[in-house]
């Protein structure tokens, strides 16, 4: 080990005479020489400073050494600064030299410096230095440990010689925190620096890095200073946040506590269901709740667009691992449940990490549990999302959806699951149990006994595994404490699975209920790998160490949820072997179980060792301080008792099993059978040693500490604890994740740091992180190096092996990820990569969660009167020791504060806030071989005292006690200065705070001040003679922690908790110097918690002083109350308290809205009152609030002095008060503003101040919409001078003008063209949400890319590839991916080019559609009148749900403004500046104003049903002031997405009436009403508001048609307007279509055309183009609200925090004393148009013969054709029969006509019908135009046959063939590829068309064709012409030519025989004839033969 020793001398040749103070800076590591008093020019320090480092010295590393001036008052002055290069120290080792220094301005001053340095080797460890401990990060690799094989292996710890002290928080062994030395100098800007020297003036005194810059940079070159690598530099700000004075400590448990959430699932429609004319019914089940959507008859594809909800108040994990499953029945009806087609199944918890928590329009894929060979069941589209309370869901924008879905692309699983998943089977086997509890009484137990004589384990265990929403049970053991079940339970389910985690119980079997004896989640996502190099689930054979309630039997277990895994166990309950294993499934091999059914086998035994090797384990503990104990416990004795697994636990331990088996004496026993020795056992000897364990402390009595705790006189004596215990030896695994852990929590420390840094604005957060990194990958190169031993030990699992391959990969890829970051960190990308880096912080986590356990937790339980009150559980892996420093746990071997806690739901809500204990406890758990070192880690300075009866000579016997005779005695000061943002505690909403201090057994209060959230106690605390046991340097090193709770005084009863904190003190020895850079201790903000909500924060500082032999006098002095007023109470001293200045705070007081009644009497004449940090000024009093609640003088102001620095900040209280008769005053409520940041005034910026010189800037734009803006809009700086010409040119125009022709010649209809008299309101509304959502969609796209190639350029650098190169290979795969996404776009491309260029996309003007409030846009529209929400009323904790909302009672409106005084003098110059209104310059006047509010409500989307049918009728409510309008008459029917289309115009006087409600009601026919969901608006803000909210500027000017200017005021009114008030100059329009405002030039048309298309010049283009564009203007310059629809979440107070759907609307306001607007838009709901189809089936072809002739055996067909519109089957049509069709062709003519209402702009059939026979009115339904055609075989007596359907979708269907044999199957499967038409367009098509069905393999086959022709009319063209149906006149159509066998048999028969037989036998018959007549021949020719023969013969 290396070191470097400078040796300061003397600086001499000083200037003045004073106290000076040197630093000495080296690797960025900085000490303080103790201060030279009082010296003239030569001051002598004489000082000795030494590093120790663990790398080489660099020859171009520096020293820098800077002389101050010292001040106790002020900052130190900057002397000078000398600083050189270490070359020649490196190269000689020692150097003595003078020098002269230099001045911040680089030029050597007279003064000079005299130093020794001297570079040294040393050997062994570090030792303890005096001055501090130091800490570096190793720079290299190689020197980093450099002696960690001789050491590491010998067991010595590192760190400090003596012990490795209480908490070693490194990975690294000489990595030592300080708590003290350098370190306090840590919480950077604790010493000024001269002003001068840093502008920032807050500056870091450790580093001065600007200057360590300029000297790097003079060192090397040009090199940028972020590239110079000060690894030791980063590695110094390690403390910003000085961990090491706030420690986290987490009191309540959050786990287990139920929590709202809402899943909202919508059922859009299915597809491809796999069956025959179906009538398809949805079941959506979550948990134990189902809800059915409604049926569909007859359709494979049915369409629902059905919303649910479901609502549940459970804890989230219970909610996260309910299964949602979608399943679709077929023909289900009252009677009969309807037979399966599939279901899909996820978990909930896959939904809620999804991105927004939700799947949008996603198709979920079903499967038949029943068969698993078969394929996919058909799939549903649907939306889910899951909101928890607090979340809100980005709804994206639902506008007309169009239905070109890819299915493939859009399936509904999580990113990264493959689509075809595959059938697998998970195996979990069941081996045997261990250490069960007690299940029943054992009174039976006793009465059998007695009788039978045979003694019975008491509990009859069984295994219930549950995995996706199935349950698996074991058999039952009877009667047995270590069952053995040797059985697997076999889920079948798709994987990867969408379900998390597989839960497994040990059950009791009981008659009455079975109950849960102990329950274990096993992870999926931690027992595999979905990596390439990844692995399935697997896991085990391992134990899992179950948790639950307290062992003892009880009837009614209160606790029993524990056992059911909610909530944090609190005692052992059992362990369980078991193994979990995945096999996936080949499907299609023939000998395959197809069904899902859970199924239970036998499985053979395993062997002992399959877990590992079992081991003897020593747990030492000692009970150093047991202080803070509740005194509700009541004064009886009290112990504490530590137990791991059953060994220790002596109440209600062991069940020691009846088969009682002879003990095994070879040391493999078992751990029941070698049940807990008690003290006195029979048989105690062990061959090792007579070692007994002792696991409970004796019984002690407490003493009262304060009225609410008590403490253990432990004092000098502390007890301790050891145990034996017996475990397989799995030490591996604890290693390795204590190895992530550790790097974990010194990554997270360090993040922590950096954001503190940013947070209070530091300098160089940039170096910190790179530090952090730095670290990071230093801590993965040691995993690595460390995890890949013992690898082939006993009992290593599969699991072990791939996670060890897994981890290795991860933490070496994080690593060299860590590097690479560390590189790009810069000061402009701190907070990307501080994400970046949080997600590695994730990932880390998550691999140190082992999920095979090992050892037991470990359980302290304090015991008083025998029964267990509290306990604390800490994980063994925590305190396992290992002679590899970074594998010991991280507490092991250390003291460390331990809270106990309530168990159980006790623990919940304020009973979970006491402390029930607070321990200071040491732990050591490690092989018993190992224990020679199990007390290295105690303080030192104790005796042991053994056991009394272990024998003479035994010297490995622990103690049981532990004797201190060094004690330190210290005093203790408390620097309690104030609080901020306390729980409001009273009903008055505020509290009656007062702290009170613990430290060790003493305690102290602060004052009590009335009436405040935020007291400024200003008030020191001293403890004196405080003891503490140990060695001195450890308590300096880690000091006790000091507990500071804070409460609130009541008058009558025990004053009431408000919050609790921790802090560690600063520590001065006696021999060290109290001064800078540790003392005085700076003031910092420590976070109050109350459970787990933060309840304020608390500044203070707390110093520990030794007292040495002096006694009290040597310490720094005490200044005595300095206030006569508060008596004896001593004030923060001087150096402490931070430094004030004069402030001066103007307040705007404008006017109290909405207060609430007090006491039932109205608020009449309210004052406010102000008040900061003592000072304060009062409002005017408001005569009467109800006829005027303004203020009528506006501005007031007070002057403060307040702590220079920002953060030290006081809170600004605002009171509001009511002055009641008699001179009494009540407070109404009350409202603090924590950070008065955001009021402080700045002066305006001199360079924007010159815009008046600057030469003209023109800036014009083209007028198209915002898309094309976004590139054109031109951001200039007020100096710059370029002419900016943005037009649309000629050229362009001209382009646009030849696309359009192009258009017209591509075969474009006419109409593409939107004609003027069809735009409305709506179609700009349409047109609007499509750019919505373009942009929103390439946002998504630009993250998507931007995020790409971040990774891209991480993995990159890594592997040092140009970045190019791999953006031409990542292209590709980016190709693939936009593929994937472009196929959409291609397939809407492909379809838009036959038909679907919308007829809105041409060019209309467009609206701003917000997807959330206006408010949010706009900064709520505070930009200068601010709302404070006054509280009143006892703040609500989180269980009684009482939000903060419920306490406001009223509002405060104005504004603060603060600066620094004096200001300087050009504001007050200014041109009509008034006085009295200081910095409120310009503002309005407050006096009543009469206001015209129009509101325009668009649509609701999502509502929340509210009626039992899973719907509601909704109508609008409009509150304002006292109007209020119901529009119940026009409620809508059974809507959830209603579109109301209305305005609504309401007079209302501000500032009386302000505040605009907008709910949706639910409409019921008979009792009241149901509030869904409001909305709140403050209209006053708005119109206030210099983003001019009143009535949005719309982006062209028109005065006719559907864009009608809509504000009383044209533009160039308002232009005018705003230039008056903002005192600009202008506008002047000049010639040429130019405007020019202030220096900005604008262009514009200057033509306008009015109805009768006459054009007319003029100015409004052109000032409607500067108003569109204000934010350019200088210095006035902002957004002007544009005209637009905002989309705003209806909240229902019932329902807190929960989206009850949203509404899209939009206010206008108009002054009554200006000119009155117009008639409001006409916006009503665009009326369906109504049409009628005319469908003509002419003739059918190769239809599908079904039937069989009776007679002949014939296949024939007796066809017809039904037709419908979708979702009206009850008006299908049907055409007449074709009798006995032979060859499948039958001819019709036959005509169906379907009148339908059609919308046009949402292509939906509007359709209404009452719901049922009992519906009050009819209800509206959209659905898609799908027209169906089936052809059927009509049957006489049977149910006709279904063959085929083909669906036609009216807007997109393919192009009927010519013929049909051109018509195949092909027009269905490719849909996607052909060129789609639609009706709406072509009025008119004819062609062939295929049916088709599915055969059994659910393949589609082609079952007919049909040749039809479709012809579209609208209802007027109907009138006129028209036809009838069928054949019928008016238009008939010519009966069809049938062939005549269609007559039936009997009318003629021959002829049909003829027909029949001729037409289907003829060759048959001809063949049969020919053979007939051959057969006649030859029977003629054998006849006739002989007599010829005969003839022949004789010659005749």
């Amino acid at each position: 080990m290396m070191a470097l020793m400078v040796h300061l001398k003397t600086v001499a040749h000083l200037r003045g005479r004073g106290d000076r103070i040197a630093k000495v800076t080296f690797r960025g590591l900085p000490f303080y020489s103790r201060v030279a008093e009082n010296c003239d020019d030569v001051a002598h320090f004489n000082e000795t400073f030494r590093w120790p480092i663990a790398s080489r010295l660099d020859g171009n590393e520096m020293l820098e050494i800077q002389v101050y001036n010292y001040s106790k008052v002020f900052s130190n002055r900057l002397v000078g600064t000398f600083c050189m290069v270490l070359q020649k120290v490196a190269e000689e080792g020692h150097l003595e030299l003078t020098d002269t220094l230099i001045d911040d301005n680089n030029t050597s001053i007279k003064t000079n410096v005299t130093i020794e340095i001297r570079y040294q080797s040393m050997d062994g460890t570090v030792g303890v230095w005096s001055d501090g401990e130091f800490l570096d990060v190793p720079d290299d690799r190689d020197g980093m440990f450099a002696f960690e094989t001789d050491s590491l292996l010998s067991g010595q710890s590192h760190g400090s010689g003596t012990s490795p002290g209480r908490s070693l928080q490194g990975s690294i062994p000489t990595f030592r925190k300080a708590g003290k030395g350098v370190f306090s100098a840590m919480k950077l800007g604790k010493i000024k620096i001269s002003k001068d020297d840093h502008k920032k003036g807050d500056e870091p005194a450790i580093l001065d890095m600007e200057d360590l810059d300029r000297k790097a940079m003079r060192l090397a070159g040009s090199l940028d200073p972020d590239t110079i690598s000060l690894a030791s530099v980063t590695a110094v700000t390690t403390n910003v946040s000085n961990k090491r004075s706030k420690p986290d400590i987490k009191m309540e448990p959050s786990s287990g506590r139920p929590v709202d959430y809402q899943i909202s699932i919508t059922v859009v429609e299915a597809r491809q269901l796999i069956g025959l004319n179906m009538d398809p019914v949805v079941c959506v089940e979550i948990g134990d709740d189902k809800k059915y959507t409604s049926m569909k008859e007859s359709t494979n594809c049915p369409y629902y667009n059905e919303y649910f909800v479901f609502d549940f108040h459970v804890p989230p994990h219970v909610m996260f691992d309910k299964i949602i499953k979608l399943s679709v029945i077929h023909s289900k009806n009252l009677l009969r449940s309807g037979t399966l087609v599939g279901t899909f199944k996820m978990d909930v918890g896959t939904v809620y990490s999804q991105p927004e928590h939700q799947f949008y329009h996603k198709w979920a894929i079903l499967s038949d549990p029943d068969d698993i060979t078969a394929g996919c069941k058909g799939y549903i589209k649907c939306d889910i999302a899951v909101v928890g309370k607090g979340d809100n869901i980005k709804t994206p924008h639902k506008a007309n959806e169009t239905d070109e879905d890819d299915i493939e692309g859009n399936l509904l699983l999580p990113e990264g699951i493959p689509a075809e998943r595959q059938w697998a089977r998970f195996y979990v086997k069941i081996y045997r149990a261990e250490g069960l509890p007690k299940m029943n009484t054992s009174i039976m137990a006793n009465v059998k006994k007695a009788f039978i004589g045979e003694n019975r384990d008491l509990v009859d265990p069984y295994v219930q595994v549950q995995f996706a929403g199935q349950k698996g049970k074991t058999s039952v053991q009877k009667s047995s404490y270590e069952p053995i079940w040797n059985e697997q339970i076999i889920f079948t389910e798709l994987f990867p699975p969408l379900c998390k985690r597989m839960k497994v119980q040990i059950r009791d079997s009981d008659k009455v209920n079975d109950v849960a004896i102990g329950t274990h989640f096993v992870d999926l996502r931690k027992i595999s790998n979905d990596g390439d190099k990844g692995f399935l689930p697997t896991m085990g054979p391992a134990w899992a160490n179950m948790y639950g309630s307290t062992r003892q039997y009880t009837l009614m277990d209160e606790h029993q949820d524990l056992n059911e895994g909610l909530g944090e166990g609190v005692s052992f309950r059992a362990r369980l072997l078991l193994s979990v294993a995945v096999e996936i499934l080949d499907t299609t091999a023939p000998e395959i179980m197809s069904s899902t059914e859970v199924q239970v086998e036998g499985v053979s035994n395993i062997s002992e060792s399959a877990t590992g090797k079992i081991d003897e384990f020593f747990l030492f503990g000692s009970f150093l301080e047991a202080t803070m104990i509740d005194r509700k416990i009541g004064d009886k004795t009290i112990s504490f008792e530590i137990t791991i697994g059953n060994y220790g636990n002596q109440i209600d331990g062991v069940s020691k099993p009846s088969s009682a088996k002879k003990k095994k004496k070879d040391g493999e026993n078992e751990e029941e059978e070698n049940e807990l020795i008690q003290n006195s056992s029979e048989d105690e000897a062990d061959e090792e040693s007579d070692l007994v364990s002792v696991s409970c402390t004796p019984p002690m009595k407490p003493v009262i500490t304060d009225r609410n705790y008590f403490h253990l006189p432990y004092f000098a004596k502390k007890p301790c604890v050891y145990i034996r215990s017996w475990w397989q030896d799995q030490r591996r695994r604890l290693y390795n994740s204590n190895m992530m852990d550790k790097i974990a929590d010194k990554l997270e420390e360090g993040l922590n740091d950096v954001q503190e840094i940013i947070k209070t604005e530091k300098a160089f957060p940039e170096r910190r992180l790179r530090g952090v990194l730095e670290d990071l990958s230093i801590g993965c190169s040691r995993f690595v190096t460390l995890a890949n031993k013992d690898v082939n030990q006993a009992g290593r699992t599969k699991l072990d092996r791939e996670r060890l391959k897994s981890c290795m990969r991860e933490m070496d890829s994080m690593g060299q990820q860590a590097k690479q970051i560390r590189t790009q960190v810069k000061k402009n990308t701190v907070r990307d990569k501080l994400k970046l880096v949080q997600n590695f912080l994730q990932k880390l986590r998550f691999l140190a969660d082992e999920p095979q356990h090992s050892i037991p937790d470990v359980f302290v339980w304090m015991m008083s009167n025998n029964k267990r009150i509290a306990y604390a559980r800490i994980p063994s892996k925590d305190i396992l020791y290992s002679i590899v420093d970074e594998e010991t746990g991280k507490d092991c071997g250390k003291v460390k504060a331990v809270f106990l806690k309530l168990p159980g739901k006790k623990g919940f809500g304020p009973a979970g806030w006491t402390v029930q204990a607070k321990l200071e406890l040491y732990l050591w758990l490690g092989l018993n071989k190992q224990r020679k070192d199990f007390l290295s880690g105690l303080p030192n300075g104790f005796e042991e005292i053994k056991a009394a009866q272990a024998g003479p000579g035994l010297q490995s016997v622990p103690p049981v006690s532990l004797v201190y005779n060094m004690k330190q005695v210290f005093q203790l000061r408390a620097h309690m200065y104030q609080a901020r943002s306390l729980f409001a505690a009273d009903s008055s909403g505020l509290s009656d705070p007062f702290a009170r201090v613990f430290f060790s057994t003493h305690s102290q209060v602060t004052e009590v001040l009335s009436e405040t959230l935020c007291p400024t106690w200003d008030q020191l605390l001293v403890f004196d003679d405080v003891e503490l046991f140990g060695e001195a340097s450890e308590l300096r090193d880690d000091p006790p922690i000091i507990v500071v709770e804070i409460y609130d005084q009541d008058t009558v009863g025990k004053a009431e908790f408000i919050g609790r904190t921790f802090a560690k003190p600063t520590i001065k020895m006696c021999d060290e110097h109290y001064g800078p850079p540790r003392f005085p201790p700076q003031l910092e903000y420590y976070q109050v918690y109350r459970g787990n909500c933060t309840a304020g924060e608390l500044l203070a500082a707390f110093e520990l002083l030794q007292i040495g032999q002096g006694g009290r006098a040597d310490l720094p002095p005490l200044e005595g109350p300095t206030d006569s007023e508060r008596g004896p109470i001593l004030p923060v001293p001087l150096g402490i308290r931070p430094v004030l200045s004069r402030y001066r705070i103007e307040v705007l007081f404008w006017g109290l809205r909405d207060l609430k009644r007090i006491n039932l009497a109205q608020v009449d004449r309210p004052r406010v009152d102000i008040e900061c940090a003592g000072r304060g000024v009062q409002s005017v009093l408001i005569q009467n609030y109800k006829k005027n609640p303004n203020f009528s003088i506006l501005v007031k102001w007070f002057e403060v002095d307040l702590p220079e620095n920002e953060l030290l900040h006081p809170p600004l209280n605002i009171r509001v008060v009511d002055c009641r008769a008699f001179g009494r005053y009540i407070l109404v409520g009350s409202h603090a503003v924590t950070s008065l940041r955001r009021f402080i005034y700045s002066t305006p910026d001199k360079t924007s101040n010159n815009w008046a010189t600057a030469g003209d800037i023109t800036v014009n734009m083209d007028s198209e919409p915002s898309l094309r803006k976004m590139d054109t809009v031109v951001k200039l700086d007020a100096t710059s001078d370029a002419v900016v010409k943005v037009d649309m040119t000629e050229e362009e125009s001209d382009k646009e003008k030849k696309k359009k022709k192009k258009k017209k010649k591509g075969g474009m209809d006419e109409d593409d063209e939107p004609d003027e008299r069809v735009l409305d309101w709506w179609s700009k509304y349409f047109a609007s949400i499509e750019t919505l959502k373009e942009t929103l969609r390439a946002q998504e796209m630009a993250q998507a890319e931007a995020e790409e190639r971040e990774d891209l350029e991480i993995a990159a650098e890594a592997a040092d590839i140009k970045i190019d190169d791999l953006l031409l290979k990542g292209s590709k795969t980016n190709q693939k991916s936009k593929e994937k996404k472009g196929s959409k776009d291609k397939k809407k491309g492909l379809a838009a080019d036959g038909s679907e260029k919308r007829p809105v996309k041409a060019k209309v003007d467009e609206l701003l559609v917000y997807n959330k409030e206006l408010e949010s846009e706009y900064g709520n529209f505070e930009d200068w009148l601010h709302t404070f929400n006054l509280y009143r009323g006892k703040a609500g904790d989180d269980d009684e749900h009482a939000l903060d909302d419920d306490r406001i009672v009223g509002r405060f409106k104005g504004s603060l403004c603060m600066y620094k005084l004096p200001l300087s003098e050009e504001i007050t110059r200014e041109a009509g500046f008034d006085p009295n209104m200081g910095m409120f310059q310009s503002i309005p006047h407050n006096d009543p104003i009469n206001v015209l509010v129009r509101v325009y409500v668009v649509r609701a989307t999502d509502l929340h049903p509210a009626d039992i049918n899973g719907k509601a009728d909704p109508y609008i409510v409009i509150k304002l002031g006292k109007s209020e309008v119901k529009d119940k008459e026009n409620y809508i029917s059974k809507q959830l997405n209603p579109v109301f289309g209305k305005s609504f115009d309401i007079e209302a006087t501000f500032p009386m009436e302000s505040m605009l409600t907008v709910s949706v009601y639910d409409w019921d026919l008979v009792g009241t009403d149901d509030l869904i969901g409001e909305t709140k608006i403050d209209l006053e803000n708005r119109f206030y508001s210099k983003y001019r909210a009143t009535c949005g500027i719309s982006s062209n000017y028109s005065v006719h048609g559907y864009n009608v200017w809509r504000d009383p005021m044209k533009p160039s009114q308002i232009l005018a307007k705003l230039c008056k008030e903002g005192k600009i100059d202008g506008p002047h329009y000049g010639p040429g279509g130019k405007v020019k405002v202030a220096n900005r030039i604008f262009t514009g048309p200057i033509e306008i055309e009015d109805e009768n298309g006459l054009k007319k010049q003029t100015e409004e283009h052109l000032a409607l183009t500067v108003l569109n564009h204000w934010e350019e203007i200088p210095r006035v310059g902002c957004k002007l609200v544009p005209e637009h629809v905002e989309t705003r979440p209806l909240l229902n107070p019932d329902k807190p925090g929960i989206e009850q759907g949203r509404i899209e609307m939009w206010v206008d306001m108009f002054p009554m004393d200006m000119p009155a607007p117009g008639p409001a838009i006409d916006i009503s709901p665009r009326k369906p148009k109504r049409y009628e189809l005319r469908v003509i089936i002419w003739n059918t072809d190769e239809v599908i013969l079904e039937d069989d002739d009776y007679f002949t055996g014939e296949k024939s067909s007796d066809i017809f054709v039904r037709g419908w519109l979708k979702g009206q089957q009850e008006d299908k049509q049907d055409t007449d029969v074709h009798y006995h069709s032979l060859t499948g062709e039958g001819n019709f003519n036959w005509r169906f006509v379907f009148p339908f209402d059609y919308l046009m702009a949402e292509e939906k059939i509007v359709i209404s019908k009452k719901e049922s026979m009992f519906s009050w009115d009819e209800t509206e339904y959209k659905i898609p135009p799908r027209l169906t055609l089936q052809v059927w075989d009509a049957d006489h007596f049977s149910a006709d046959d279904f063959l085929g359907a083909i669906e036609l979708d009216l807007n997109r269907f393919p192009r009927g063939a010519k013929t049909a044999k051109q018509c195949s199957l092909d027009m269905i499967r490719n849909e996607h590829e052909l060129p789609t038409i639609s009706i709406f367009k072509q009025k008119r098509v004819k062609g062939w068309w295929p049916f088709v069905a599915r055969d059994e393999n659910d393949e589609m086959e082609l079952t007919g064709k049909v040749e039809a022709e479709l012809h579209l009319v609208t209802a007027e063209e109907a009138e006129k012409s028209p036809v009838g149906l069928g054949r019928n006149e008016p238009d008939p159509l010519e009966k069809p030519n049938r062939p005549d066998t269609s007559l039936m048999w009997f009318l003629s028969p021959l002829k049909s025989i003829r027909y029949f037989i001729w037409h289907n036998y003829r060759w048959l018959i001809l063949k049969v004839l020919g053979l007939i007549l051959l057969l006649l021949m030859l029977g003629l020719f054998l006849y006739s033969i002989p007599g010829y023969l005969v003839k022949k013969i004789l010659g005749a």
